[in-house]
Parts: structure tokens; C-alpha cells; sequence
């Protein structure tokens, strides 16, 4: 299936009606007006991707990488295309292109109640760090 980075405006609309209709997980949020894309896309656009099926958005992930550590965001599927691979194939690329950045070890947050990811994550070898907290504070 092919993968490759995010276009921007290109991919947009296409990739926020996904992250709208997520209903566990990756969700719209203020981060993801266009603004606020723009502003990832200057850092790493290497590290955004997106899956296509069928001549459509299948999927998307975000990366990021801050010199020390890897953080995954918004690994989403589009429902009319889950149980394909997509998930683990975005996963797997946005892996590789971390580590070819030098980064030894991600992160990512799920929530706790979406079952079927933290199913797909320990598929794929991520680990539950169970004596982590995790704090959230708005900057702006």
C-alpha cells in the first residue's frame, strides 16, 4: 500500500473529516487547524504520513522528534478500510523513519479504554509503561 508524506493543503480537508470521525483515539483538535499543521509540517514533514487504499486517505501518522526522543500522534483509520494492515504499515514506516533519524526510543499516548490500539501497539512490540503518569497543560 502506498505511504507517504502529508501534502499540504492537498491532504487536509481528507485528513481532518478522518480525525473528526475517530471515535476513540486521535480526535480534531485545536492542533489540527490549519495553522497549527502548517507549523508541524515546518519542523519534520518526513515524519507525517499518510496511507492510500483505493485511491483515497486510508490512514494517517504523525511523528516527531526532538533530537532524544520519538513521539507518535494520530495514528488513525479510516473505519471503511481497518483491519488491512493499514495501521501496522504507517506504524512500521513512521518507525524506521525515526530511527534513521537516530532516535533510540517513542513514545505514544492511547487511551486507556481503546482496547483494539493498545492491542495493535503490543502487535507491535511497544510496551505498556504502566508506573508512567501523564500531565497535559495549555501554553496558549
Amino acid at each position: 500500500m502506498p505511504i507517504r508524506e502529508f501534502h499540504y493543503p492537498q491532504d487536509y480537508e481528507q485528513a481532518a473529516r478522518l480525525w473528526q470521525s475517530m471515535d476513540k483515539g486521535a480526535h480534531f483538535s485545536r492542533s489540527d487547524v490549519p495553522a497549527e499543521i502548517e507549523k508541524k509540517l515546518s519542523r519534520d514533514p518526513d515524519l507525517f504520513l499518510v496511507a492510500e487504499l483505493d485511491g483515497e486517505l486510508a490512514g494517517t501518522v504523525i511523528g516527531g522528534f526532538d533530537g532524544r526522543r520519538g513521539m507518535v500522534y494520530h495514528l488513525a483509520v479510516a473505519a471503511s478500510h481497518r483491519r488491512r494492515g493499514v495501521a501496522g504499515a504507517l506504524l512500521r514506516e513512521l518507525e524506521k523513519r525515526l530511527a534513521a533519524k537516530g532516535c533510540i526510543r517513542s513514545f505514544l499516548l492511547v487511551h486507556a479504554n481503546n482496547e483494539e490500539a493498545r492491542a495493535l501497539y503490543q502487535k507491535h512490540n511497544w510496551v505498556l509503561l504502566d508506573e508512567d503518569v501523564v500531565y497535559s497543560k495549555d501554553l496558549a
